[in-house]
């Protein structure tokens, strides 16, 4: 038995389709030509992020929702569709680019979850999960961040922090840190640990600045 069917099973998920869904969902995201190494592997980018959201998710919330797994698996889809490059180079053109984003990731998630088996309120519920609608006052959306942020720390910081200014990596850190839990700090403190100590320290200065 897969583990995502285990993690079906066990937390009284419609196994089936979820199942479905999840290998549609892989499948989309296995086409994605960027490349990322995990644990001395190479995986499509989108497929090894997919893969480790539902993987943190698991670890903060075991119990999770059918629409909280499956949007955190979708939270990326086809990403690559819609290049950074496409928008202005500027903070007007980023935030447009992230909402558009938003936006197609939900209507992708839509497609494979209407294929699978799933009725209209789920889907409507994963998308808003997605769309990270309400995302102060929804704890399934605050549980999402913190997966995406727990991410960002484990496959992209390090290059991110080599790639840029030690004060613009403090900046991004401290922004990121005030949208996570208290449960988030707690996860990103003790991943924090097993990086490499210029990239950890940045993180230590970004805390004692936020």
């Amino acid at each position: 038995m897969s583990t995502e069917m285990t993690d079906a099973v066990s937390t009284g998920l419609d196994s089936g389709r979820f199942t479905r869904a999840t290998e549609q969902i892989d499948a989309a995201n296995a086409e994605d030509q960027n490349r990322t190494v995990f644990d001395g592997k190479e995986y499509p980018a989108e497929l090894i992020y997919s893969m480790r959201m539902s993987e943190w998710l698991s670890r903060l919330e075991p119990t999770a929702s059918e629409p909280l797994r499956l949007a955190v698996r979708c939270q990326h889809l086809r990403r690559w569709a819609i290049p950074r490059a496409s928008y202005p180079m500027t903070r007007a053109g980023y935030h447009q680019w992230r909402t558009t984003l938003g936006r197609f990731h939900a209507d992708e998630a839509g497609k494979i979850l209407r294929g699978a088996g799933y009725d209209e309120p789920a889907i409507s519920r994963t998308q808003s999960l997605i769309r990270k609608e309400r995302f102060k006052t929804d704890p399934e959306a605050q549980t999402l961040e913190d997966v995406a942020c727990l991410v960002f720390l484990e496959l992209d910081y390090v290059d991110f922090a080599r790639g840029h200014e030690p004060q613009k990596v403090i900046d991004i850190v401290a922004k990121t840190w005030r949208k996570m839990s208290d449960r988030g700090h707690q996860a990103a403190l003790e991943l924090a640990k097993g990086l490499p100590e210029a990239e950890r320290e940045l993180i230590v200065k970004a805390l004692k600045e936020g």
